[in-house]
């Protein structure tokens, strides 16, 4: 009783409508997610439709899903993001402000170049664009995560990653249905400056943001210098030795398990779109069906799984999601042995949008699950990496299955890579709800107190009634 007195008793907020009117943090946050999601699908859905649209090869398509590869590999210069000054704008607008403005504006000048390439011509050019836009635009999220975390205390913290997903997916929309609508009747040359003009959203609201920048600690003399390996040894490989430690060799399993749990849906999705243009969607037909109608479905799927773990448990969840969003991929092998009928095409984004992000959800419940208290930023982002990382390597060979075999054979084939993954689900999915033992879980105790972190692996409460994940992990199930 004595501790729970001590412990401050502040709760997460929920979004109201009125915050984004009342509090500047939230509508620049609005806007700011807006900014972020804009970009992604202009590299991947949107730009591989504009590669099919055009003639291009399916194998070079499937190849230039490497051009995305930037938003996996962030977290090897996002450090120096909070070491290094934008020269010039960093004295005027803060740190974190500069670099969203330079990143923001770096991300429209890469859309223009992709703009102007024609992928007939040009295709070399135009693959420099993208992978410019990705590598922009993956920085600029890393600055935006950064200002949302210092310009709100954690009572607003949820109020702040609400705003920013709903402010992300408005981003999505209008990169994908939007653009195919410009596409459709002005080209793709019009579609992509659009896009590139709405980078202008984001551009006022960094320079109308509030400048909070976490002050430099300076080194004194009697404070205990810290090397290289040092620094090194406890940002990394401590949170990985703990992993070992607490799951001893299931921890591979483990590992095995996260990076094919979503293999299927990233290896897929890069042919998804290059499927609709072969059978002969148009562009407004896609972008009504799949971009929007089949993202309202995608959000349904999200609370289906939000329910299921919260009714069901995290385990049933989680293999019922392996299940079902790799048997989803065999209603894209059944559409691609159809003709163009928008019916159809509605059916298999709705199997294929609903299933794969209740299978998001269980997956992001089950990674937080993993963590433990004192290493859970490092630890997360492990297991977050390693869950897209080797699914986008593989997809950039789709290409050259589909030419090989053709479309219902590449879907039915990621749909069976569901078969190991139930399996690893049955082996380790209920490691992390098993109890600590009785020693640690009194030490973890006096640590939760401190840092506000579960003491105890995720059990199905939790994870249901106060999920923590940090809102890039949401977002990438789109």
């Amino acid at each position: 009783m004595a501790a729970d007195a001590a412990t401050p008793k502040t709760q997460p907020r929920k979004l109201r409508l009125r915050d984004i009117t009342e509090d500047r943090r939230v509508a620049q946050m609005l806007a700011l997610g807006f900014s972020s999601g804009l970009p992604l699908l202009l590299v991947l859905g949107t730009f591989t439709l504009r590669l099919a649209d055009s003639g291009i090869d399916i194998k070079t398509i499937g190849l230039f899903s490497y051009v995305a590869l930037p938003y996996s590999l962030k977290f090897l210069w996002a450090p120096s993001i909070d070491r290094l000054d934008v020269p010039f704008l960093a004295a005027r607008l803060g740190r974190k402000r500069a670099w969203m403005v330079t990143t923001q504006i770096a991300t429209a000048l890469a859309l223009v170049l992709m703009a102007f390439a024609d992928p007939k011509e040009q295709l070399a050019l135009l693959g420099l664009g993208a992978f410019l836009v990705a590598f922009c635009a993956a920085t600029q999220d890393v600055v935006i995560d950064g200002w949302r975390i210092e310009a709100a205390g954690t009572d607003m913290q949820g109020i702040m990653a609400a705003t920013s997903n709903l402010g992300y997916r408005f981003g999505l929309i209008l990169a994908g249905a939007g653009a195919l609508y410009v596409a459709a009747y002005g080209g793709w040359t019009l579609a992509y400056l659009s896009m590139a003009a709405l980078m202008s959203v984001g551009f006022v609201a960094a320079l109308l943001a509030t400048p909070y920048d976490r002050a430099r600690v300076a080194a004194s003399a009697d404070s205990p210098k810290r090397d290289l390996p040092t620094a090194v040894r406890q940002a990394v490989l401590e949170p990985l030795t703990e992993l070992y430690a607490r799951m001893g060799k299931a921890l591979f399993a483990v590992l095995a398990l996260v990076a094919l749990y979503r293999m299927p849906d990233f290896v897929s999705g890069v042919m998804a779109n290059p499927l609709y243009i072969t059978l002969g969607y148009g562009k407004a037909e896609i972008a009504t069906i799949v971009k929007l109608f089949g993202i309202w479905v995608g959000i349904a799927g999200g609370f289906l799984g939000g329910w299921s773990i919260a009714r069901l448990g995290l385990f049933t969840t989680l293999v019922i999601g392996a299940f079902i969003a790799a048997a989803s991929h065999l209603s894209l092998a059944w559409l691609a042995m159809g003709g163009p009928e928008p019916w159809r095409l509605a059916i298999a984004v709705s199997i294929e949008s609903l299933c794969g992000s209740f299978a998001g959800i269980a997956l992001i419940a089950y990674m937080s699950s993993l963590t433990t208290p004192g290493y859970a930023a490092t630890q997360y982002a492990l297991f977050s990496s390693l869950y897209a990382l080797p699914g986008k390597l593989v997809a950039g060979t789709s290409g050259f299955v589909v030419a090989a075999y053709g479309f219902p054979v590449f879907f039915a084939m990621t749909a069976a890579v569901g078969i190991p993954v139930v399996a690893l689900c049955f082996a380790v999915g209920r490691l992390p709800q098993r109890a600590a033992p009785a020693a640690e879980t009194e030490a973890g105790e006096e640590a939760g107190a401190e840092t506000g972190n579960p003491t105890r692996p995720l059990d199905l409460a939790s994870a249901v009634a106060e999920p923590q994940l940090p809102p890039k992990a949401a977002r990438a199930q789109t």
